[in-house]
Formats: C-alpha cells, structure tokens, sequence
C-alpha cells in the first residue's frame, strides 16, 4: 500500500507521499490527547464558530477541492463540487445544531434528588475512510466530534492522499486548534498500535467487509467503541403499480452516480413482472447515452473508476457471475479510453448459485430480477448478507412506506433518489455494519453519556436498582 494520487483518466502518476513515522503518529496522539484535555472545558459555541468557519473555507476553496477529488479517485467534477457543497452544509448543520443535542437531558426518576444525562466528550477518535467519497466521509465524523470536543487522527484510503491532505489543511486554516484533526499517511500496523493506544477511545470506519472485521477485531480485544459502515447491495423495488416515468429516470442515476462506486448504489433491481420488460429497455438506453471521457469535461456523463485494481476485480465479478449463468442484456465491452473505464452493464437470470447473487459490485453493474408478487420481492430485497439502504417506487407511497418497513435495511427511500443530508441518521444492518453517522444519533456516537443525580438531602431509605443504603453500626 502505498499513498499517492493516479490519476485514473490517464493513468498519471501525479503525487506519491512518505508513510507516516512512528514519532509523527506518537506526537498526534499526544496532541490529541493535550487538545482532549483543553476542549473538555471549553464552551461548545466557540466549536460552533470554527466549524462554521470551516464550512466558509470548504466553499471558499470549492474549485480546488473539487479538482483534487476528481484527480485523485475520478469522479465527474460536477459530483465533486457538489460533494464539496454537501461537507459544507453538514458542518453548518452540527455548528447550528449541536449545542442543543449536547444539552443536558433531565430524567423523570423515584431516586431521590435530580436526575440527568451529560454529554462529555470521551477522547481522541480514530477515523479510518475509503476513497469514493474523500471529503463527505471524513465530515461525518468531523463535524459531530468537533463539537462535542474529540480530537481526531485520520487514516484515509492510499488512493486519495492530496484530497485528506487538503481538507485537514482547511480545518486548520479555519482556525481549528492544532490536533483537532490530524491527517497522517498511516500503515495498517499503524493504525492498530493508536487503536491499542489508551489516549483514542473510538473508532470509526467506513469500508469494506474486510478492512471493517480488522480494524473491528483490533477495536473489540482494545474494549474501544467503534462504528462500521461496510457497504451494501441495495434493493430498487418496483411494484406495479409504479410510476413508469419517475423510475425510469431515477434508476439509472442511482446505479451510474459516482460511476457506481456508492455503498447506498441500488446494485439490485427487482421489478414486478408486468412492468419488468419496460424496466429493462429503458435501462438499456439510459446506460447507452452515457459519454464516457475526461471527467474535468462538464459534458462527460461517465467517469472512470478509481483504480486499475478496482476495474479488474469488477471485471473478474463479471466474468464469474457469466459463467454462472447470469445473462448479459446490455454491456460488457471494452472501452477504447486509456483510463480505468468500464462500460455500464446489465445482467439478468442470476440465480441463487452465482456469486452476483450474494456479492457486492462496486462499479456500474446493475444485477435485474423478475418477480411476480410483492411479498417475492420483499423476500428477495432480504434474501442478502447486507442491509445498508434501499429504494421502493409504488404507485401510493404510503403503501410503498409499507413495503419499505419490511426490508432489512438501515434506510429506505420511498419514490425517492437515496438522499444523504446531516439530519438524516446515515447507517445499517447485518454485514453493512452498525451504529449511525449524522443526525441526532451520530452526534451521541463517541460521547459519554454521565448520569449525575444530585440533591441537597440524601433519603437513606430509598432503595433504588436493590441496593440498600446499610447503617455501619448495624
């Protein structure tokens, strides 16, 4: 592994980084640990308007960012300046709001005296992100434990350096103090040894299956709380009654966006049969009009992937779920770029017995089935080792709220494109992971929630939980 940005248009090698040194990772875990100790006595409001600062220097520096991104992992540059955008709005959102969720919350209890839950902050966080969203991933760990006084060390993916890299450097030209995050080029080991280290008392990933059980197992034998959001195959549920026209327009989107390469990309359609054959056509045009070339160019609809290694691993998930039957209704062609270019493709006919059926695409594949009622839809749409997010479209959306409630995952839009926005709990179930970033939920997730119960006259006869306050005399 080792941290550099490649371009994946053309294959350019623009940047390589050093790894970090063990000083440097002992120096910002003490930082980190020294901030801890300051932040923990520090007024929340004065978080609050650095981090609007924060969010005042994302768009400030929105062009810049924005082409980084694109140079580093390449997405359309469109995506990248909206990805830009979202970050801000997040930060804005946990500024204006997080005073208010970190607010005492009074008890309603028989114990004697006055009951509530304080909100503290716990220590430094380590922060462990993928690529395909190289600020948004970092933000919804930032803007929450920033406000509630956290520090935090960033291990992001080797393939979006300068992208980690520039957004530490605008939280610190926000006037963020020193060690309230700090980006290090970390290896694997590295990243054990801080989890093991007692001055970090959280984890947080957002990953693969793989990179999530690691760094999870590291977290559960050091006793440190963790959150892990490890991808999905999300369901696209088309019942018959569906408006035609606002999924055939929606489907695609939700396959094609960041070339594929989402954890809440709806990867498996499942259509009621009397609209499956509409389904299918239109998908098979939609994917036909995309223009793949460079993806600075605002009139490219189709970006390369990441990496060569991503292409090639899809490509072999492709050729396996073939020979396992699954049939080919559009795609599977070379495209005659030099960057990582992989033509939009769909399959059908896939049965229980091919990998595709259980195994994550991360790129622009979109896996078809035909059912023939509702409940066989549900039950496929729960017929999967993820549960990360999902899509129905039905005619009556409250109906189609019906239906959602019954699938097995951590989000599901109804006659919607999958939306992320800060007051929206972002998370899921099974192999998708556990615990909640953004939202009322990711603000709590590395906070000490302390009981303090207080009162001027103690009550020695109170019991409370079978415990009994006992004369030492008797």
């Amino acid at each position: 592994m080792a941290y550099r940005t490649v371009n994946p248009y053309n294959n350019e090698v623009v940047k390589e980084y050093p790894f970090a040194t063990e000083d440097e990772l002992q120096s910002a875990l003490a930082t980190g640990h020294d901030l801890y100790e300051t932040m923990k006595k520090q007024d929340i409001s004065e978080r609050a308007k650095i981090l609007h600062n924060v969010a005042a220097k994302l768009r400030e520096h929105s062009d810049e960012l924005a082409r980084a991104c694109t140079i580093d992992m390449g997405k359309l540059i469109g995506e990248s300046k909206g990805e830009v955008e979202l970050v801000a709005i997040i930060a804005d959102w946990f500024a204006d709001h997080g005073e208010d969720l970190l607010k005492p919350e009074k008890i309603d209890t028989i114990a004697t005296g006055d009951a509530e839950i304080q909100h503290h902050a716990t220590g430094v966080v380590m922060m462990v992100e993928p690529w395909n969203f190289p600020y948004y991933q970092i933000m919804r760990v930032f803007a929450p434990n920033f406000m509630v006084g956290n520090p935090m060390i960033l291990k992001h993916a080797a393939n979006t350096p300068t992208s980690a890299k520039m957004f530490a450097d605008v939280v610190a030209e926000a006037g963020a103090p020193k060690g309230s995050l700090t980006n290090l080029f970390l290896s694997y080991d590295q990243v054990t040894e801080a989890i093991d280290d007692p001055r970090v008392q959280g984890v947080a990933l957002t990953g693969s299956e793989r990179g999530g059980t690691a760094v999870a197992g590291a977290a559960g034998k050091a006793l440190k709380k963790n959150t892990m959001e490890l991808g999905g195959m999300d369901p696209f549920v088309v019942l018959g009654d569906a408006n035609m026209d606002d999924v055939n327009d929606i489907a695609w989107r939700a396959r094609i966006y960041n070339t594929g390469q989402v954890c809440t990309s709806s990867k498996r359609f499942i259509v009621m049969d009397n609209v499956y054959d509409e389904f299918v056509e239109n998908l098979k045009k939609k994917f036909a009009g995309l223009k793949p070339g460079d993806p600075m160019d605002p009139k490219t609809t189709l970006a390369p992937m990441n990496t060569e290694k991503s292409k090639n691993k899809l490509q072999k998930q492709l050729d396996d779920a073939i020979a396992a039957g699954a049939k080919v209704v559009y795609g599977n062609e070379p495209i005659d770029l030099p960057g990582q270019f992989f033509m939009p493709t769909i399959l059908t006919d896939i049965d229980k017995d091919n990998p595709a059926y259980s195994e994550e695409m991360f790129g622009p594949i979109a896996a078809v089935y035909k059912v023939h009622s509702e409940q066989e839809a549900i039950d496929l749409a729960n017929d999967n080792p993820y549960g990360l997010g999902g899509i129905v479209f039905a005619g009556d959306a409250d109906h189609g709220a019906e239906v959602a409630s019954q699938i097995e995952t951590g989000m599901v839009f109804v006659n919607n494109f999958m939306s992320t926005l800060p007051e929206l709990p972002f998370g899921g179930v099974k192999l998708s992971g556990y615990g909640r970033e953004m939202s009322h939920i990711g603000q709590m997730a590395f906070v000490n929630e302390q009981l303090i119960v207080k009162t001027d006259k103690p009550n020695m006869g109170n019991l409370a939980g079978g415990l009994v306050a006992l004369d030492p005399q008797e």
